[in-house]
């Protein structure tokens, strides 16, 4: 029970929120996704690093040469089992059918993103996809500048069947004492589609691995918050309603991310357009400013 307590605590501290990962707008007032797909590949051993990288970039060039307007952000695993990640984030399940439907009637963007399947199946050992809906009511000032950060935790919890009111208690007591500490935040996503409807993933974005060290210091101004009565409560409702839960630590690769102009502009010596970017943006990028500013 006190390690679920724990583990629990640890995710929130740290919790940052998704804002639009993949919308590709920089400004922090803008919200997560309201559908977010999660493509994960298993990466063979001995074939991480450079070799999977020079493989997903034919995807960020396919797109690239396309001008599709549509990002992704990749990541490989720091933590568990040698995985790369793939987020794409879309208004709505409409937007998310239309842009599948316009890629397949794109003969050429098909064709390329095709090879580059074949290429980068060599180097799995399996995949798959998931798709996620943002749950605004369980989330907690989810905006953040993420073309800025460098890492995501990804924590997965996974509800017994029939609990999730303490699920959704459980939640929000830990909202109501995270409302009284300042600059904390985090997204939360429960998954519709892919394995099971019980599993909610919390997103952390961090600047660096230092704010992870920072977030466990929070443990004592959450706790008194909480009070003696309120984390025996929490410690309850998690002993009844979680079945299992997992954290990682993702890291921002940039050569395996089609980001946009906008990510590019404001952090481009991380996300390095001039390797994968095609001429235009290039062009814009190099382009003084008009007017006044």
């Amino acid at each position: 029970m006190k390690k679920l307590t724990a583990l629990l605590i640890g995710v929130f501290i740290l919790c940052g929120g998704l804002a639009v990962a993949v919308a590709q707008d920089s400004e922090a007032t803008m919200p997560p996704p309201k559908v977010l797909t999660v493509f994960r590949e298993f990466v063979k051993p001995g074939k991480v690093g450079t070799i999977h990288e020079k493989s997903e970039s034919a995807f960020v060039q396919a797109m690239a040469a396309a001008k599709w307007p549509t990002h992704y952000l990749g990541m490989d695993s720091v933590s568990g089992k040698q995985r790369s990640l793939f987020l794409t984030g879309y208004d709505s399940f409409d937007a998310l059918e239309k842009d599948t439907k316009a890629v397949g009637k794109n003969a050429t963007l098909s064709a390329a993103l095709d090879r580059a399947s074949a290429a980068d199946g060599e180097l799995l050992t399996e995949s798959d996809n998931y798709v996620l809906m943002y749950r605004e009511d369980q989330s907690l000032n989810a905006n953040v500048d993420i073309p800025h950060m460098r890492y995501f935790e990804i924590s997965v919890y996974q509800v017994r069947p029939g609990h999730m009111n303490d699920w959704n208690e459980a939640v929000k007591l830990v909202m109501a004492a995270y409302e009284k500490i300042p600059d904390v935040h985090w997204a939360m996503y429960q998954e519709v589609y892919g394995q099971v409807d019980t599993e909610f993933v919390v997103f952390t974005p961090l600047k660096s691995a230092a704010e992870i060290d920072q977030g466990f210091t929070r443990d004592k101004e959450f706790m008194a918050n909480m009070g003696e009565d309120g984390m025996k409560k929490l410690a309850e409702l998690e002993a009844a309603g979680i079945e299992s839960v997992q954290h990682n630590l993702f890291a921002f690769n940039p050569k395996e991310s089609y980001v946009g102009e906008d990510w590019i502009k404001a952090d481009p010596d991380f996300w390095k357009p001039n390797s994968s970017m095609p001429m235009h943006m290039k062009k814009k990028m190099e382009e003084k400013p008009s007017g006044s500013q």
